[in-house]
């Protein structure tokens, strides 16, 4: 690799495009990227996307740094942009379009329930909400998740999910243990959530600093450090709360005999332990649940859901078994908007297909495929990346460098790909994802890689 005073370590994730790096590479006399293969460039400011952004700009609070595009429509793992240009999408919207993008059963029945009824709040009842959670209960015990599952309360997103999640086992801890029972346990690298509560169990400094101080009675340990449990979980903790998978903190998947450790521990102190499947569940490790594969010693006692649920409609839900169910009464909590009869017959829909076979076996396949293709980069490129990890289809491919380059040198070849924590690289497609689409989407990554190679 070339020697240079230029070092990609210095390229910061906020400025980095691969526009700008031509424009560093050509300053600095490295070699620049083979432009020829640049075939979706960012819009330029000039650009019809630019300018409706502009438009845009000063009604819209900004919280998001982000490219110059604007998508219009979608169609299974592609996606178009404004200027008629076409991605395949590796991002899945964060892992919420598991069945993929404009999908005609969805839009069927999204149009006969918009007709029908949409929304008449929780004073009353309605059908798909029921209808919903005795699929979600009975589905989840029948493929060997949860097998304690009894009850679900449906909320508007994963946060929420999680921040009911969080008040149960608080509710929980008062009636089992006294007033100052009030402890919940999360992990380094976990991600729970941006409302008050769930954000104060994602001990990230640079989501939490900026709102501190944060919820009191939350404690943190390592993640499938076992030594340390009968330490941090104590007879003052209500609940823990943990990702069997981790996907925002780098796809780190916890061990059985973590995982078995944390259920042990729970029961000794009469805590809950809270299982966040909102982007590890639902199909995406090739299971229903990424708990199904482990014994029902360790199952949750609350297991949270939120993302592909409704393939993009929001809805999140909290299952819980009936020692949560019976500590939670009339008035303890409540929602406006979750439960409606509009996302729950989709969800219902969109549920029972990731709970099929053939969908959970093409997960399978394609993952099989996929890790074989990160391997094979690794190997190729052994001080570029550092590892691949991951189950079904959340992967990750840590780099021994800041990974946002990646992002865009893909992006302007056709790919959307997102990044995760610990330089890490997070794989997301659709589950209804093809061999071929796969194919086409790798062959731009390898070439991404290689671009990186060359530079660093």
């Amino acid at each position: 690799m070339m020697s240079t005073a230029f070092s990609m370590r210095a390229i910061t994730r906020a400025s980095f495009s691969a526009a700008a790096f031509r424009q560093i590479a050509a300053r600095t006399g490295t070699r620049t990227l083979a432009t020829t293969t640049v075939s979706h460039p960012d819009p330029s400011d000039t650009s019809a996307s630019a300018k409706l952004i502009e438009q845009h700009k000063p009604y819209a609070l900004t919280t998001y740094a982000r490219p110059n595009l604007v998508f219009t429509k979608g169609e299974g793992c592609y996606v178009w942009d404004m200027e008629g240009r076409k991605y395949i999408d590796f991002t899945a919207g964060i892992a919420v379009n598991a069945l993929g993008h404009g999908d005609k059963e969805i839009a069927k029945i999204a149009y006969e329930q918009a007709l029908e009824l949409i929304h008449v709040s929780n004073l009353y009842h309605n059908k798909w909400a029921g209808e919903l959670a005795k699929t979600l209960v009975e589905t989840t015990k029948e493929q060997g998740g949860m097998h304690g599952a009894a009850k679900v309360f449906f909320s508007n997103s994963g946060s929420e999910a999680n921040e009911g999640a969080i008040k149960f086992a608080r509710k929980v801890g008062k009636i089992v243990g006294a007033e100052d029972k009030i402890g919940i346990v999360s992990f380094k690298n976990a991600f729970h959530g941006r409302t008050m509560g769930s954000l104060s169990a994602t001990p990230n400094p640079k989501y939490q600093a900026p709102f501190a101080p944060m919820v009191p009675g939350f404690s943190v340990g390592e993640f499938n450090n076992v030594e340390q449990i009968n330490t941090l979980i104590t007879e003052k903790t209500c609940g823990v709360i943990v990702e069997p998978v981790q996907g925002e903190g780098g796809i780190f998947a916890g061990s059985v005999e973590f995982l078995s450790a944390l259920r042990k521990r729970c029961d000794e102190v009469n805590a809950v332990l809270i299982y966040d499947e909102i982007q590890c569940g639902l199909g995406r490790t090739g299971d229903l649940w990424a708990h199904a594969i482990l014994p029902k010693e360790c199952h949750p006692d609350i297991l949270t859901m939120a993302k592909p649920l409704a393939n993009g409609i929001p809805i999140g839900a909290i299952m819980v078994n009936n020692k949560v169910a019976d500590a939670i009464k009339i008035g303890d909590h409540g929602t406006t908007f979750g439960g409606n009869p509009f996302a729950c017959r989709i969800a219902h829909h969109v549920f029972t297909r990731l709970a099929s076979p053939s969908l959970q076996s093409n997960v399978r396949t394609m993952s099989t495929i996929l890790k074989s293709k990160l391997e094979s980069y690794q190997k190729k490129y052994p001080s570029l990346i550092a590892d691949i990890r991951g189950r079904g289809l959340l992967m990750g491919m840590q780099l021994a460098i800041d990974p946002t380059p990646v992002v865009g040198l893909a992006r302007e070849r056709g790919l959307l790909i997102i990044t995760a924590g610990n330089n890490t690289v997070r794989f997301v497609p659709p589950l209804v994802i093809t061999e071929k689409e796969l194919e086409e989407g790798l062959k731009i990554v390898e070439e991404a890689l290689g671009e990186m190679a060359k530079n660093m």
